[in-house]
């Protein structure tokens, strides 16, 4: 081949000033990757050479600047037309006639290799001075699906070289300082996977929200890749596991099962792209895209691409990947890889916190991108042509956005779509620009009234909500570099799965307190012993929200396993390979029955805060086939997935022989203490864990106290009662005599014994009490966490080398 074009086996990544990045990284993919098992499909790319050869006959690129140079890019009606003036100059030029026959001999050759005539291929655009290390505002040149026979190719390769001219690139560039006739533009020519009879979607090798290095996210749809990339689909999410992938597990974190209404075909009418819409049937929409298999096998090729262009770059280097599967062959291919660009410059070691002083009912809510908060008038934009109405700090509500929208994009506060999903358009563009985004938000443009002000909030965890006015919040800004480590290990109380990718960010050793019952409550909803007896409920009502909730499974258990192990597996995963203690359920009677189905299977109680609740429940008829669903998903997080960090801990056990029932009914649902590591540690918040102290040290690991019920059952206040809350202090002395004697005693057993209850994050000199006593952990809220770090390791660095009596003990 001569400079005009080459194929991508001869391409690597070094090539980017003469093909692009897109051109460049698939070139270095089929060169270098092949080999490995990652699966990519052949092509060719003209070369810059070849650009510039086409500008330079009938004066072209001469014509065009004078065209742009008296461009004013802020006037959106001034650029538009003279976007509109350049286009139409290239369309109506020429391809060079030595450029016109390397690019046909080259689809000839292509065609022959894939044992076809005329061969169907996407034609991509490639900019040589595009994906800049500053920022990559993704889609500004155009792409053509489905193009077939030479003269459709040439047209199209035609329509790729006007597109370095839209709208939106001239714009980028002007705002930037890049001078038009430094750009040139590469044209990648190649076979199209037949994804619009399969699926398709966008991989990220970390987080897109929170820079959580760890996990592959993998988008998936039905039909050609465009509607996720576009944002016009809702698609699926799975988040894999790196490290435990790497050892032979099968680490599938979370599933989101996400709408894929539409999807994109070939379309056999024809047509300037020979693809269109059409609606997804209803069984293919309530089913996931791709199987468990297929992901596994798209995260251990992302992680392969990852590794390779990190050992290029000599350090970490996060990858947008697009994928698709044939839907004749079953194949799954890579169709691009590019560096990610936005959370891969997040520093660590600044973290910025937002939050609101308070949370009314919203109006409209969707996936959070980003963790902001942003606050302005709700300008609802339902096309285009209504882009002047938009002013600097307007919220902006439509139903999706593309490259077309980045004008108005920029001056937005923040975003809200009705469609799309975290690797959409309108999704990328939100991370570069820093502003929050709300992203598949249902009827947002009926719901959120024009010129409102409201407050969109991303600082909830994976849910984004809109809310009615202009709402105050704060945020904190903390530097983490430089920060002195305690020697006692301070660890997190964490409930929310959402939230612990975020979190894990956050100097900690760890979680010293995951609470089950937070998972249930906020993911599964369904009391478990209502899947157990499903096929004997009586209440009708019950039946319908287990049906609607639970809709996919056919094995009503096989949900609350599922999503309990996810929700556990999430937890896990984001402090891997810290330790992850797991509080087994404990809600109380009365709470129980709030769940879904729940007031069948629960007695009615006086006092719950004193019944039926923790370790009595897991042995018991009542409850055992429901705790078995626990152990369940407890096994599929540390077996399947490899996440042996997670410990168990069993809450309210009265007794030692309560605590060895519970670890016989564990360890006959395949949980035995001691195997494949697993560590059983017993809550101490009953006066008789501390009395008989040294007999819960034979039956388990060790210990974690929860200052709040020992609190509550020391001095016979009920913490739940509003009237004798002034009573309830942990720094009474016989609460306080009640620790000291329990670390000491959990000491003398060898057993490791930390505090989880909210003492510790309240008063500081509580935590000095617990260093002294020589408390293993501390776990705290994690609002708490730099404070109370800062203020123990403070106080261990000016603690006297002889031992002191506890602070609190006296009082």
């Amino acid at each position: 081949m001569s400079g005009l074009l080459r194929f991508f086996d001869s391409i690597t990544i070094d090539d980017v000033p003469r093909v692009g990045g897109k051109n460049a990284s698939l070139g270095e993919m089929v060169r270098e990757l092949s080999g490995k098992g990652v699966p990519v499909p052949n092509g060719f790319a003209t070369t810059a050479d070849a650009y510039r050869l086409f500008l330079g006959q009938e004066k072209l690129a001469e014509r065009i600047a004078e065209v742009l140079a008296p461009l004013r890019p802020e006037d959106v009606d001034d650029l538009a037309v003279r976007g509109e003036k350049v286009r139409r100059l290239i369309l109506a030029a020429e391809i060079p006639p030595e450029l016109g026959r390397e690019i046909a001999g080259a689809y000839r050759h292509l065609s022959a290799t894939y044992g076809e005539e005329t061969t169907d291929v996407a034609v991509r655009s490639s900019a040589t001075a595009e994906d800049l290390p500053d920022a990559s505002f993704a889609g500004q040149q155009e792409t053509f699906l489905n193009i077939r026979g030479e003269a459709e190719l040439l047209a199209a390769c035609k329509r790729c070289f006007a597109s370095l001219f839209t709208n939106r690139a001239i714009s980028y560039r002007a705002q930037r300082g890049i001078d038009h006739n430094q750009v040139a533009l590469s044209i990648g020519v190649q076979k199209m996977v037949r994804s619009d009879l399969g699926a398709s979607g966008v991989i990220f090798t970390l987080d897109t929200e929170t820079g959580f290095p760890d996990v592959v996210l993998i988008t998936a749809s039905w039909g050609l890749g465009e509607n996720v990339v576009r944002g016009v689909v809702n698609p699926d999410e799975v988040y894999v596991f790196k490290p435990t992938l790497a050892q032979g597990f099968r680490p599938i974190l979370q599933k989101r099962l996400g709408s894929k209404e539409m999807k994109l075909i070939y379309d056999a009418r024809g047509g300037s792209q020979r693809t269109r819409n059409v609606l997804v049937p209803a069984s293919d929409r309530k089913r996931f895209a791709v199987s468990d298999d297929e992901i596994l096998k798209l995260a251990r090729w992302s992680v392969i691409i990852e590794e390779h262009y990190s050992a290029r770059a000599g350090h970490r280097v996060p990858m947008d990947i697009e994928w698709a599967r044939d839907g004749r062959t079953g194949e799954l291919f890579i169709l691009q890889a590019r560096p990610e660009t936005v959370q891969s410059r997040r520093d660590p070691a600044a973290l910025e916190m937002f939050k609101l002083a308070a949370r009314p009912t919203p109006i409209v809510s969707g996936r959070s991108v980003g963790a902001k908060i942003g606050c302005g008038p709700a300008r609802v934009i339902r096309s285009l042509n209504d882009m002047g109405e938009f002013q600097e700090g307007d919220v902006l509500v439509t139903e999706m956005t593309d490259p077309d929208w980045v004008p108005i994009l920029k001056k937005a506060s923040a975003i809200v779509t009705e469609r799309g999903g975290r690797t959409c358009h309108a999704a990328i563009v939100s991370r570069e620009l820093g502003i929050p985004a709300v992203i598949g938000a249902d009827h947002a443009q009926d719901r959120v009234p024009d010129g409102q002000e409201v407050t969109v909030s991303c600082a909830e965890g994976e849910t984004g909500y809109v809310y009615p006015g202009r709402l105050a919040f704060k945020v904190e800004k903390v530097s983490l570099a430089g920060r002195a480590r305690p020697k006692t290990k301070i660890m997190m109380n964490v409930g929310d799965p959402d939230l612990a990718f975020d979190l894990s960010f956050l100097p900690n050793d760890g979680v010293g307190l995951a609470r089950m019952e937070l998972i249930i409550n906020n993911t599964i909803h369904i009391h478990p012993m209502a899947l157990v007896r499903y096929p004997d409920l009586e209440d009708k009502e019950a039946v319908r929200e287990i049906e609607r909730l639970t809709e996919g499974y056919a094995d009503k258990k096989e949900y609350f396993v599922d999503r309990l192990a996810q929700g556990i597996a999430k937890l896990a995963a984001a402090f891997y390979p810290k330790d992850v203690i797991l509080r087994l359920s404990d809600f109380k009677t009365n709470e129980y029955a709030r769940l879904v189905g729940g007031k069948a299977f629960e007695p009615p109680e006086e006092n719950p805060m004193l019944g039926f609740r923790g370790a009595s429940r897991y042995s018991h008829p009542l409850y055992r086939p429901g705790f078995a669903l626990e152990c369940a998903a407890i096994r599929r997080v540390r077996e399947e997935m490899g996440l042996t960090n997670l410990k168990v801990m069993v809450p309210f056990c009265r007794t030692p022989d309560e605590g060895r029932k519970v670890l016989a009914v564990m360890q006959e649902e395949g949980l035995a203490r001691g195997e494949n590591g697993l560590e059983v540690y017993v809550m101490c918040e009953i006066p008789s864990n501390v009395v008989r102290a040294r007999d819960f040290a034979a039956v388990f690991d060790g210990f974690s106290i929860g200052s709040n019920d020992l609190t509550q059952l020391v001095l016979g206040v009920d913490r739940d009662s509003s009237v004798v809350a002034p009573l309830f202090d942990e720094r009474d002395p016989a609460v306080t005599t009640l620790i000291r004697q329990v670390i000491a005693e959990a000491r003398r057993a060898g057993r490791k014994i930390g505090i989880c209850g909210q003492a510790p994050s309240d008063y500081p000199e509580f935590a000095a009490f617990l260093v002294d006593c020589g408390i293993d952990s501390i776990s705290l809220n994690p609002d708490a966490v730099l404070a109370t770090a800062t203020r123990v390791a403070d106080y261990e660095a000016a603690r006297a080398p002889k031992a002191q009596e506890p602070a609190l003990a006296a009082r």
